[in-house]
């Protein structure tokens, strides 16, 4: 019996990866999603999103993936639940890709990787008790819900910074905790935490636990590693700002990834380095990082798919 070979595989089920979906299945490409350990993405993970055109009562992470998805699958997207754990790219034009879900393999001319990042965090128990509660790892996401309130952000690099400068408009005061005696930061981003009288930077401080009733935070305890002494912060919000972490480790050796393991895509495009295989939302992109923008290179992956495949005709 010969195998199926299908016209368009979506790794992953994020804003990007419901959107090519979208899209895909109305160019009657009849796509096949597979949604990875994380159905939704990161944005299951935030509480209220309110910056997505369109909610204007704002809508939790969650329920818009479910909408997302229902409008996916109301064009006839297949939903698989289950995650890509090996992938076999063919460097030909008009190749058949090879897509492993454990040991079922998939046949396939396009994919369209959207796999996404995953915050970085620092792996004290209490910032999963406190998730929803306090503790965030997006700023722009969540930041709105602290204004005129006393947060921490963690962390030493760009984005640390940019979390601090972007609360510090927001918040009454933002506690910046950097583990070492300097920044990681550029001096732009460095200058401009200095210049901003609402941020105390802490260095040779790093957050240790965080203590609130009812699952909300209410203190975060730091501790000096340079005397050990420890103490605490009165803060409503803990902002962990360490980084983040594309999800592409099963593609590495075979797609162009940069120094920080992001796909790289053909400026103005989701092409990648190979004929066929398309990168969308968090997983090439670093910089924005927000539901709106991955949705928007989910619809130009698939565009760019449906592109590719009249093509080969």
């Amino acid at each position: 019996m010969e195998q199926n070979i299908l016209d368009c595989v979506i790794v992953g089920s994020g804003p990007s990866g419901f959107t090519a979906a979208i899209y895909a299945a109305r160019a009657d490409l009849k796509p096949e999603l597979y949604t990875g350990l994380e159905p939704g993405g990161q944005l299951t993970t935030t509480t209220e999103v309110d910056n997505f055109p369109g909610y204007p009562a704002g809508i939790t992470g969650p329920e818009m993936m479910m909408d997302l998805q229902k409008q996916a699958e109301r064009f006839d997207t297949k939903v698989h639940y289950e995650m890509i754990t090996k992938a076999e790219f063919s460097k030909e034009v008009g190749g058949v890709h090879k897509l492993y879900a454990g040991n079922k393999e998939i046949l396939v001319k396009t994919v369209i990787i959207s796999t996404g990042a995953t915050a970085k965090y620092l792996g004290l128990d209490d910032e999963k008790k406190y998730a929803g509660g306090g503790v965030s790892a997006c700023a722009t996401c969540d930041g709105f819900f602290y204004r005129g309130k006393d947060v921490v952000v963690v962390g030493a690099g760009d984005t640390a910074a940019e979390e601090a400068t972007y609360l510090a408009k927001l918040c009454k005061k933002v506690t910046l905790l950097v583990r070492k005696d300097v920044f990681r930061a550029s001096k732009a981003m460095v200058h401009r935490v200095e210049s901003t009288p609402n941020i105390e930077v802490k260095f040779h401080h790093e957050l240790i636990g965080i203590e609130g009733e009812n699952s909300l935070v209410e203190r975060a305890v730091i501790i000096n590693n340079q005397t050990q002494e420890k103490s605490t912060v009165d803060v409503e919000g803990i902002f962990i700002a360490i980084g983040h972490k594309p999800n592409t480790d099963i593609f590495a050796g075979q797609i162009d990834l940069d120094e920080n393991g992001y796909i790289l895509t053909e400026k103005g495009s989701s092409r990648t380095n190979l004929p066929g295989v398309f990168a969308a939302g968090d997983v090439q992109d670093h910089i924005y990082r927000q539901a709106i923008t991955a949705a928007g290179s989910g619809c130009m992956s698939a565009m760019d798919a449906e592109k590719y495949l009249a093509e080969l005709h």
